[in-house]
């Protein structure tokens, strides 16, 4: 069975009970062709300060585009998006510089937009922090405890054509975190990687949520690394449509369908199919729920309310 939950609800965690991102009515048009196309259609989010969380969907589901939206690298056409108390819709550019450098850290999926080909892991984590007034000996201890902190301390030296492809990414994340920000960004970190090596990015990236206090959200694919976080949050034709919540502890898992201000949601497709729902359904006020059934069911479903 699934439940719903309304968007004004925030999700519990462990730590911090303020929401560091909030994104309401998030809208983003594009141009193709002189074709229109909308990415974000109404999306709303939030996201508690020390989080780490999952945003999944298909390709063209507009995660990205959120993520591109969230990480100041590109502009919402309407609605408002908010992190960390800075509105991401007015910012101006030299604001917006500052903010990328300090207040967000960004891990890509292609381990080749990280790093510094010609620089060093030491070197590569230690550059951010040229922007902060740090002396070099005080961003060489951190760039070395970052290091040891995700693993890879033994690749200090090495630069990136030296490196696998899991060293790299475990060194792009001590480089996103090097600035000590509210919010990392990873989009799909493990794409490019097996099972057991992307395993080893993920724990690093826990580790930067656990150890660090960072919250991170994390944009994939992969169910596997779903699976290991508290929230998930599904994105569908540009909203939010579906949540998540694991109770790793109790072994337990909720699935909920987002309900947003409009009266809206998104039921999954899975059930949709399976009873062979669209265009229309059949809805009937119970004692305590909504009852929905498909067009053609025969008669008054049993137990509605006229």
């Amino acid at each position: 069975m699934i439940e719903v939950i309304e968007e004004s609800e925030a999700a519990p965690t462990a730590r911090g009970a303020e929401p560091l991102i909030v994104c309401e009515n998030l809208v983003r048009i594009f141009w193709a062709d002189k074709v229109e196309v909308q990415a974000l259609q109404g999306l709303d989010l939030t996201v508690l300060d020390g989080e780490l969380l999952a945003v999944v969907g298909a390709s063209g589901s507009g995660k990205s585009t959120l993520l591109g939206i969230l990480s100041g690298l590109d502009v919402p056409t309407a609605g408002t998006a908010h992190v960390d108390g800075l509105n991401l819709l007015t910012m101006k550019g030299r604001d917006r510089i500052a903010f990328r450098r300090h207040t967000v850290g960004f891990v890509w999926q292609q381990t080749a937009r990280n790093l510094f080909p010609y620089l060093s892991a030491l070197e590569n984590v230690m550059l951010p922090m040229t922007y902060t007034g740090l002396k070099a000996r005080a961003r060489r201890a951190r760039a070395a405890e970052l290091l040891e902190l995700f693993g890879i301390a033994y690749a200090r030296d090495r630069r990136p054509d030296m490196m696998s492809g899991g060293e790299q990414q475990r060194v792009a994340i001590a480089t996103a975190v090097a600035n000590s920000p509210r919010v990392l960004f990873a989009d799909e970190p493990t794409g490019e990687l097996d099972t057991e090596t992307g395993a080893d990015v993920f724990a690093a990236l826990q580790r930067a949520n656990a150890e660090l206090g960072t919250t991170v959200v994390v944009v994939t694919h992969d169910s596997k690394v779903s699976e290991h976080v508290r929230r998930t949050v599904g994105i569908r034709n540009g909203r939010t449509s579906s949540e998540v919540l694991r109770d790793h502890e109790a072994q337990s898992t909720e699935e909920y369908a987002v309900l947003d201000r409009f009266g809206r949601l998104q039921l999954p497709r899975a059930f949709t199919d399976a009873l062979g729902m669209k265009d229309r359904v059949r809805l009937a006020l119970e004692e305590d729920h909504i009852g929905v059934w498909p067009q053609q069911a025969p008669g008054k479903p049993q137990g509605g309310r006229e």
